[in-house]
């Protein structure tokens, strides 16, 4: 693994450590002082931070930090489900499993020469997985820090069973943003969405950007690749970038929800906001021998976004 970071950039470091529960996790630094940090307990990203130390991520301070509650915060993996949609547990099982670090994985195809520090993780189901849901498959994840640190993470899910499967997926991103009323998204203009808050109904978005006065549980359908979220107060905009993942899901608890939730602060809502890479509305078909891949990638430039900005998805 380490080799590895080091043929992309000697300058960059790729690190194992303990996380809070005694679990191993990877570090992965770049030169200019990014870094970002990934359990092997679910295979979450629970910090980004830029070259300046600032997070990027929210994670709850009243979060659960121990199995088996998955960690309100970060970067989850919503996998084979996603919500509430099925007969499994909340968002899946994967956000609450044990990976492994890969350290002779299959090279993944890129025409990208960014020099990046990265981790391979692996899950494999376990005979519980198989019991609750009885497929076998493979989950590969690479979680890749550029130089200039923009966060990668690119899923590859394949199907090693006799038979076909289906699943939803999720990256369930929790950004860091300054105050919500001030936030805005750029990008879900004229998109048809599901409303959670509606049973699901399905609606238009009418406005010319996104802006929160109110509890949001959307899933917009046939996003574009590149969604642009502007946190005004902070001068700066996450340009969510994402490939082979049609959806993007929206969600804030607001004020109300959030007194529900033991592990959520009940004035924690105006400090973070989701914006999720997802399949949801038509789930993904895997036949025997078949793999999907889907990938996300996050940068953070100053003042507000511009259309013209349109970087490559670093890896995919």
């Amino acid at each position: 693994m380490g080799h590895s970071a080091a043929v992309w950039d000697q300058r960059a470091a790729v690190e194992v450590t303990k996380d809070w529960n005694g679990i191993d996790q990877v570090v992965l630094r770049a030169p200019r002082g990014a870094s970002a940090r990934i359990s092997l307990y679910g295979g979450q990203v629970t910090s980004w931070r830029n070259d300046r130390g600032e997070e990027l991520l929210f994670t709850s301070s009243k979060a659960i930090l121990k199995a088996p509650k998955g960690m309100q915060g970060g970067i989850p993996i919503c996998f084979p489900q996603f919500g509430s949609c099925g007969l499994l547990e909340k968002n899946g099982f994967a956000r609450n499993k044990i990976w492994i670090v890969d350290d002779n994985p299959p090279p993944l195809p890129t025409g990208d020469s960014t020099a990046k520090a990265f981790v391979d993780l692996l899950l494999k189901p376990s005979e519980e997985d198989l019991k609750s849901w009885p497929h076998s498959f493979e989950f590969r994840l690479r979680v890749s820090l550029a130089t200039n640190g923009d966060l990668t993470m690119i899923s590859r899910i394949r199907n090693i069973d006799s038979k076909p499967f289906s699943f939803s997926f999720a990256y369930h991103t929790y950004l860091s943003v300054s105050d919500i009323s001030e936030v805005r998204i750029e990008g879900l203009e004229t998109l048809d969405y599901l409303d959670y808050l509606c049973q699901k109904e399905r609606f238009t978005e009418q406005g010319d950007a996104l802006t929160f006065e109110n509890e949001v549980d959307r899933v917009y359908l046939g996003a574009p690749n590149h969604v642009a979220v502007l946190d005004h107060e902070k001068k700066r905009t996450f340009v969510i970038r994402k490939e082979g993942l049609p959806d993007v899901v929206v969600w804030n608890p607001w004020e109300k929800k959030s007194r529900t939730m033991t592990d959520f602060g009940d004035e924690e809502y105006k400090q973070m906001l989701c914006v999720d890479a997802a399949v949801i509305e038509k789930p993904i078909l895997l036949k025997p021998g078949e793999e999907w891949k889907g990938g996300l990638g996050i940068t953070v430039v100053p003042s507000s976004y511009c259309s013209e900005y349109d970087p490559c998805l670093s890896g995919l």
